[in-house]
């Protein structure tokens, strides 16, 4: 997917619909442009680190597991708490 320009143009879109379906489910108060950007800007990314984690598994092989590598992708972009469980 990502040596082909069309695929990672497609995926792109995917992308997109799903950050703005992830905020519409979130409730977020849409006469505060504030929130609103807040919201877009956590689920985008949140959802650039998952592609970052996909994307080095892949190309591993799948040799290092996913949650690692979700976590390391999260911890990057937000810090070690981010990416701690309860």
């Amino acid at each position: 997917m990502t040596s082909t320009p069309a695929l990672r143009a497609r995926h792109l879109d995917s992308q997109y619909a799903l950050q703005q379906a992830i905020v519409g489910a979130l409730a977020v108060d849409t006469t505060d442009p504030g929130a609103q950007f807040g919201a877009q800007a956590a689920t985008g990314a949140c959802l650039a680190a998952m592609h970052t984690a996909l994307t080095r598994w892949a190309e591993d092989n799948g040799e290092t597991k996913l949650p690692e590598l979700i976590a390391r992708a999260l911890a990057a972009a937000f810090g070690d708490a981010a990416a701690t469980t309860s």
